[in-house]
């Protein structure tokens, strides 16, 4: 599937209906307000408030639209749920529009403000929504005939796995999977599925399968009263950016957990995005913004902390190091150099509180965190954010996750400057500590919100001045 010729297509869409109803609305909002004045329609070609408006206005529309998401899971959207954002966004967007340009308009009655509000979100709701509703239907039915699929995978090969795929494989309408083989769980007595799709191999190797065959949707279908094996299974692939299913039992029914987006699929989904799609947009937003704000303002600190390295040690006075990032994706993380020069000497060692390698300054460094202020570049580059689970390096991630499998569930996220863990328990001086440090992060990812961010990042400035930092 051709995913970014399908993002244009809503992208073009939505641009040119933002166009037209800014031009319709422009022409009605100069004969309803100018009809005394005997106004000429070739009059708007003559006011540069109408050619700003065909080019920002737009612009304003896109803007709202990708900070919801709008354009993700471009193949995966509702007609429903597409009916009620776009009703929502218009009159949202609608508003903002009316305050910042028409208020000011000279009207013979408020009875015309009305009027021209709801004009303006009529045009803007009808003209971008029957376009997306058309291209929705056509990319839907193509799904339903089993022209578009998704690559998927079924982790089981008994009974329960092939009723899932029998049943998946002779609907009249396809859910849109796109069966490309399964893995054994290691619990087949009779392995039913090898006549019908490729063995991929075992659950262990299951990351790998999944990016060599490019899957997009996982369906977990052994027997739910395996706990042991379906918490093996989820940690090999809950930090995986694939939509991940199974089949409800009964007690999921009672407890109105059962979830679907599909009135057609026998399976939910309980892999659901950490945070809205409207909440990730702005928290990339925030990221940007606080970052170049913080280095502009700790122009003199970063001086000052350069001077002091150079001055405490012989060395350079930045270090880099290779930190796994999100998915697992290795970067370099840059601070400055809080210990003397080749303080390793090629053997990972964790740092601790009377650590002989640090400097004098270093020390100083680490109390108010300026050795962690280089880290807004790698922010700004998008490695990583101002709040996430703290960057570790293979050697240490590689212990931590043999002894806590659900470690892997934080490289969900970009690592981030600070963390909860780092508020709360500091920096650790072992493995050990590395796993209760863990536990508040984790507690952070089932917990992620921008309020969650704001309050995390209020904690830290406290740490910061007070000098706190361990």
């Amino acid at each position: 599937m051709n995913k970014k010729l399908q993002v244009a297509k809503y992208v073009v869409s939505d641009f040119l209906s933002a166009l037209i109803a800014w031009s319709l609305f422009f022409i009605y909002r100069k004969i309803s307000v100018d009809v005394q004045f005997k106004f000429h329609l070739s009059e708007i070609f003559h006011d540069p408030n109408f050619f700003l408006g065909i080019v920002f206005i737009p612009l304003f529309w896109m803007f709202l639209y990708i900070l919801v998401g709008n354009y993700r899971k471009i193949y995966r959207r509702s007609r429903l749920k597409e009916l009620g954002q776009t009703i929502m966004i218009t009159f949202l967007g609608s508003i903002v529009i009316f305050f910042a340009l028409i208020l000011d308009d000279i009207i013979v009655s408020y009875k015309s403000y009305y009027i021209l509000f709801m004009v303006l979100v009529g045009l803007q709701f009808v003209l971008t929504y029957i376009p997306r509703l058309i291209i929705t239907t056509i990319t839907n039915n193509k799904i339903h005939n089993r022209n578009l699929g998704f690559n998927t995978l079924i982790i089981g090969c008994n009974g329960h796995a092939f009723a899932i795929y029998n049943e998946l494989e002779n609907q009249p309408q396809s859910t849109g999977n796109k069966f490309v083989g399964f893995v054994d769980a290691g619990l087949c007595k009779h392995n039913l599925l090898e006549a019908y799709l490729p063995h991929l191999g075992a659950f262990k190797d299951l990351k790998k399968i999944i990016i060599d065959n490019k899957i997009e949707e996982v369906i977990i279908a052994i027997e739910r009263s395996e706990k042991d094996a379906i918490e093996r299974i989820f940690a090999e692939i809950e930090d995986s950016d694939v939509v991940i299913k199974i089949s409800p039992i009964m007690q999921d029914i009672l407890m109105g957990v059962v979830k679907t987006s599909s009135i057609f699929s026998p399976l939910i989904e309980i892999a659901p995005d950490i945070m809205p799609a409207w909440q990730q947009s702005l928290k990339r937003l925030m990221d940007i913004v606080i970052s170049i704000i913080a280095m502009i303002i700790l122009i003199p600190v970063y001086l000052g902390t350069a001077i002091g390295v150079l001055a405490s040690s012989r060395g350079p006075v930045f270090y880099t190091q290779v930190r796994m990032g999100s998915h697992g994706k290795s970067f370099r993380m840059i601070k400055f150099r809080s210990m003397f020069q080749d303080a390793e000497n090629g053997t990972p060692m964790l740092s601790s509180k009377d650590d002989p390698r640090i400097t004098r300054f270093g020390k100083i460094m680490r109390q108010y965190r300026l050795d962690e202020i280089p880290q807004f570049f790698s922010v700004l580059k998008g490695d990583m954010s101002l709040v996430g689970p703290r960057p570790e390096r293979q050697f240490f991630s590689d212990q931590i996750i043999s002894r806590m499998p659900h470690f892997r569930l934080l490289m969900k996220v970009k690592p981030g400057i600070t963390s909860w863990g780092q508020v709360k328990f500091g920096y650790a001086e072992n493995v050990d500590q590395m796993i209760e440090r863990a536990k508040f992060d984790l507690i952070y990812l089932e917990n992620m919100s921008i309020a969650m961010d704001v309050k995390i990042l209020i904690y830290t400035v406290l740490i910061v001045i007070q000098g706190r930092g361990k």
